[in-house]
């Protein structure tokens, strides 16, 4: 569904301190909210995502049924739809957007949770890539709130590697001369085409190439997936100064930095209640499933299951079927307890 609702935020003060002043949150909801309020799941999108990204792991006969739980899709801050650089009036609007952090983004989701539907505890919270960051972010800031959780995709605290790697997209996306300091009075095209580029080394692994596993995606060629599904991706109504509002919050993302653990990603980890399913995927070259066994190994009740193929971070993208039963079976049976 393209349609989707807004939540007013009024004045959100974020966790660096600006203000974004008549704030709004952009979601999409499926199902119907139970009488007592028990069916809700959360399921956050993720880098550049919008909520109907999200809905290959949604429908009937799915884990993630309409027809019996009632499914809230929040937009991240940041990604069009939500508040953005791109629909937010100065002084705050473009290159002036202020620094996002996951916390920010977690603590908008849970006024729409509490405040709008009166949901004081959801049956699950689950997400890929930054989806999951988010979902580890909601076990830490509200572990009376969420029971189980299914990160995939994703992690709790960007690695140094992954930094690295979001260094090149940004590179990519300011070295283009349109981009004006992010001040530009037409779309940096070339930049986001550059974007794209470095992007597509990552977002799948190198025996998906080797296999020419593209061409299951209805790609002639590897020239032919580059331009037509890549560079199609960055330039599918994506504003620069959105995706590097974006990019910031993946680079700091880290549950250690929630109020009250002073950095303390272990500890943090440690606080979590929730029963996890943590899904990494077996060549993710943004999130490999070693960095996600040291993440398990400090919350009290996870296990780690590791979605097995080489469509890497993509296993979590709804592109591979055969990947998503494997998601779908692990929600039901986590829903199952």
């Amino acid at each position: 569904m393209l349609e989707y609702k807004t939540f007013e935020l009024g004045n959100l003060t974020l966790q660096h301190g600006a203000t974004l002043r008549g704030a709004r949150l952009a979601y999409q909801t499926y199902g119907e909210l139970a009488p007592d309020r028990g069916n809700a799941i959360l399921y956050p999108t993720w880098y550049s995502g919008r909520h109907w990204d999200n809905e290959w792991l949604i429908g009937p006969g799915m884990t993630l049924d309409p027809g019996r739980y009632f499914i809230i899709v929040p937009n991240m801050l940041g990604n069009g739809l939500s508040s953005s650089p791109s629909n937010t009036p100065p002084p705050y609007d473009r290159a002036r957007f202020p620094r996002v952090t996951v916390y920010d983004n977690v603590a908008a989701q849970h006024r729409l949770v509490t405040e709008k539907f009166g949901i004081e505890r959801l049956a699950l919270v689950t997400g890929w890539s930054m989806g999951a960051g988010q979902t580890y972010q909601w076990a830490v800031s509200h572990p009376e709130m969420v029971p189980r959780i299914a990160p995939f995709c994703g992690s709790s605290r960007t690695s140094t590697h992954n930094r690295v790697f979001l260094e090149g997209v940004k590179a990519a996306l300011t070295a283009d001369a349109t981009f004006a300091g992010g001040w530009y009075a037409h779309p940096p095209v070339t930049g986001l085409r550059a974007a794209a580029r470095v992007y597509a080394g990552w977002g799948f692994s190198q025996a998906f190439y080797w296999r020419h596993l593209y061409e299951e995606l209805g790609y002639s060629s590897l020239e032919d997936f580059l331009v037509g599904f890549w560079e199609g991706f960055f330039l599918d109504d994506r504003d620069a100064n959105n995706l590097l509002t974006m990019l910031w919050t993946w680079q700091n993302a880290d549950v250690g930095q929630t109020p009250g653990f002073g950095g303390d990603t272990v500890a943090a980890l440690g606080s979590i209640k929730a029963r996890a399913l943590v899904m990494p995927a077996e060549k993710d070259l943004y999130f490999p499933p070693e960095d996600e066994e040291w993440a398990v190994r400090h919350i009290p009740d996870a296990e780690l299951r590791v979605i097995p193929g080489v469509w890497g971070h993509f296993a979590g993208h709804g592109s591979n079927p055969e990947d998503t039963r494997f998601i779908d079976a692990a929600l039901r049976e986590l829903m199952s307890l």
